[in-house]
């Protein structure tokens, strides 16, 4: 395993699959302004890497993210909103999927920062909230747009306006989690699953991905023309090479193919 260390931000390298780490346990890898420029940096250059398929975010010390470093921002930092500025790390989607491994709390600008990330394997005692409503914070970070999409606005509010703890398997009833796994295996359960889906072929599961991101924005015609346009390639390049495994015998019963 590759690693390359930064005082508050780690990245490995296994093979396909580069895990970014939070790297402030002392204070719930709550992110300063130095740490938010090289979790962004640590973004680009995974989504730059040609090597790198699937990437997996997680937080040091047993902690996901408490958000922004209020100590900070208590002392007159300039915040740029991570989502809401054209530069933010959190604006958009990056081109590859992520998955946030997350124990202890994923709390305000955390909550945020696991709701950018494609999915989402808690450990059982994780906890998700906008403790940031006690202390007039607001989410700048895709928060208020991302969360209701994912769980309807009725839960949505009930977590925005209340401050409301949200433990991992109400999480999972509600479809903010993906997968619950027990204490201390989130890391490695998110790197088993970003394997899983680094040894897919790409061009189909990329393209999936990106229509299933942009339908929200377009009507259901439009919507399904435009899987139609993402899917040319894939069929033009995976699909029959795909259907001749498949007639093989192979990858079928959840078998490589």
């Amino acid at each position: 395993m590759n690693q390359k260390m930064t005082s508050k931000i780690l990245i490995e390298k296994n093979g396909p699959v580069t895990t970014i780490i939070i790297n402030r346990p002392e204070v719930r890898n709550a992110l300063d302004l130095e740490a938010t420029a090289l979790l962004a940096a640590a973004f680009d250059e995974f989504e730059h890497d040609p090597s790198a398929k699937v990437g997996v975010l997680w937080g040091a010390g047993g902690a996901f993210c408490a958000g922004a470093d209020l100590k900070e921002l208590a002392g007159g930092a300039a915040y740029e909103p991570w989502a809401g500025s054209a530069d933010g790390p959190l604006r958009r989607p990056l081109n590859k999927p992520v998955i946030a491994a997350i124990s202890g709390y994923a709390c305000a600008g955390g909550l945020g920062v696991a709701l950018w990330c494609d999915l989402r394997v808690a450990e059982e005692s994780a906890m998700f909230a906008v403790l940031s409503r006690r202390w007039g914070v607001p989410m700048s970070d895709g928060t208020t747009v991302r969360l209701p999409r994912l769980i309807g606005m009725s839960n949505a509010l009930d977590m925005l306006l209340t401050a409301r703890k949200v433990d991992a398997a109400k999480a999972e009833q509600m479809g903010l989690v993906n997968r619950v796994v027990p204490d201390g295996q989130s890391r490695a359960a998110a790197e088993e699953l970003a394997l899983v889906l680094a040894g897919f072929p790409q061009i189909a599961m990329l393209s999936d991905r990106q229509s299933a991101y942009e339908q929200e924005a377009l009507s259901l015609d439009a919507a399904i023309e435009r899987e139609a346009e993402l899917s040319i390639q894939a069929r033009l390049t995976e699909a029959e090479s795909g259907a001749r495994r498949f007639a093989s015998g192979l990858g079928r019963h959840g078998e490589p193919s």
